[in-house]
C-alpha cells in the first residue's frame, strides 16, 4: 500500500498538504512516531530522500536507542512508521490550533490505516495536542494530560490497547541544542523498541 495514495482515495487533498507517499505493508507497522510539522520542502521530510534534513536527527536518535537502522526504509522494515501531525508547513514560528485542525482529518485517517499498532510516540507538544484532539473527538476526553512532558515520563498511558508515549521533538534545532531532551527522547524510543520486540 502507498500511504499517500490510499489517503487520497478517502479524503480530498488540496495543494499544500503534504502526505507520505511510501509503499509499505500496513499490517507490519507496530509503532508510529508522530513528529510535529512537515518541512517547507517535501524532499527534506522523512521519506523525501536519503539525505533529508529530518533524517539527520531521526536516524541517529533511533540508533542511539538501539535500532540497527541506516535509513528510513530500515525503520519501516522494523515496523516503525514516522509521520507529521501537521501536514502543511509552518507559516509562523509557532504552530497554532487552527494549523493542527486543518491537518487533523488527514492524521486521523492515516493512523486508521495501521491496525496492528502497539505504540504511538508523540514527538513534541504539537503531536500531543493533535493526538488529544483526535481522542477527544472519539471518546470526548483527552488521553495525554496537559502537563510538561518530563512530568509524564515513567507513566503508562494507553489509548485502548495502544501504548502512548509522549516525548520530545525529534527534528530541527531543539533536539540538537537541548542535550537533556535528546537523552530523554532516546530513552523513550528505547521503550518503544522494547514494546514492539
Amino acid at each position: 500500500m502507498n500511504v499517500g495514495t490510499e489517503l487520497k482515495k478517502t479524503i480530498d487533498v488540496p495543494d499544500g498538504v503534504f502526505l507520505n507517499y511510501i509503499e509499505l505493508d500496513p499490517l507490519a507497522i507496530k509503532a508510529i512516531m508522530i513528529n510535529e510539522v512537515v518541512p517547507s520542502d517535501p524532499l527534506q521530510d522523512f521519506y523525501g530522500g536519503s539525505d533529508a534534513d529530518y533524517l539527520r536527527t531521526t536516524i541517529p536518535l533511533l540508533r542511539e536507542a538501539g535500532a540497527a537502522v541506516s535509513s528510513i526504509r530500515d525503520a519501516v522494515q522494523m515496523g516503525i512508521y514516522i509521520t507529521n501531525a501537521v501536514k502543511t508547513p509552518k507559516s509562523k514560528s509557532t504552530v497554532d490550533k487552527a494549523d493542527i485542525e486543518i491537518s487533523l482529518p488527514y492524521l486521523e485517517k492515516e493512523l486508521a490505516l495501521f491496525p496492528n499498532v502497539k505504540v504511538i510516540m508523540l514527538m513534541g507538544d504539537v503531536a500531543k495536542k493533535a493526538f488529544n484532539m483526535i481522542a477527544k473527538k472519539v471518546s470526548n476526553k483527552t488521553v495525554v494530560p496537559s502537563i510538561p512532558t518530563y512530568k509524564l515520563r515513567g507513566s503508562e498511558i494507553y489509548y485502548g490497547s495502544i501504548r502512548i508515549i509522549p516525548s520530545y521533538i525529534m527534528t530541527g534545532r531543539n533536539i540538537l541544542i537541548e542535550k537533556s531532551k535528546v537523552q530523554m527522547a532516546t530513552e523513550d524510543v528505547a521503550i518503544m523498541l522494547d514494546l514492539i520486540g
